[in-house]
């Protein structure tokens, strides 16, 4: 297996990452929004120069499993806005009609970064997913290894993620072992219980 950036260059492998996704947070708003709303987002992680999509590729070259991360998520959300405003609302519109309530979801989504800016410069552990086929076998494990090798400590503090706090036991306990500490309990204004992790270097 192997880790490396992906670029956004070739559209097989964002379309791959987004098929993933898909496999790995089903009934997950994001996922509602679908294939086509992802894979904007995902291009944005690409061009984004804070942020970063990694890849893990197995032997035949395919991606089983990503990780999107952003040292600066408001930053992400403006560029979103600025350069892709208009392929985001044109995949939102279908998911606004199967369901209107996702209209201020999604408003919500976009000024969430900017609610939680904090003092210390940190960066977001945003999205992973592995393909239920490559599980168990440590794909999950190497891409937080990599991102861990990649952030620059003496610019962030620390690596911040959110999970849900309920009926995710598996997931809660993957981050722990990976070195996770919960910092955290919160309930978001749709009465979801969530859980935010942060990661700090051993000095």
């Amino acid at each position: 297996m192997e880790i490396r950036v992906v670029d956004g260059k070739d559209k097989k492998e964002i379309k791959r990452i987004v098929s993933v996704h898909m496999q790995t947070f089903t009934g997950f708003f994001l996922t509602f929004m679908g294939k086509g709303f992802l894979k904007q987002m995902y291009q944005s992680y690409c061009r984004h120069a804070d942020s970063e999509l990694l890849g893990a590729y197995n032997d035949e070259g395919e991606i089983v499993g990503f990780l999107a991360w952003s040292a600066n998520m408001s930053g992400l959300y403006k560029y979103m806005i600025k350069k892709k405003l208009i392929p985001f609302a044109w995949y939102s519109m279908g998911a606004f009609f199967r369901k209107p309530r996702v209209f201020m979801r999604l408003i919500r989504a976009f000024l969430k970064p900017s609610e939680s800016a904090r003092e210390e410069a940190y960066v977001e552990l945003a999205s992973i997913g592995v393909d239920p086929g490559a599980k168990s076998v440590g794909v999950g494990s190497a891409l937080i290894d990599t991102l861990k090798e990649r952030v620059d400590f003496s610019k962030h503090a620390y690596i911040a993620l959110e999970t849900d706090a309920e009926n995710n036991d598996g997931v809660n306990r993957f981050y722990q072992k990976n070195g996770f500490v919960l910092e955290r309990n919160y309930t978001t204004r749709e009465g979801r219980a969530m859980n935010e992790y942060r990661w700090r270097p051993q000095n």
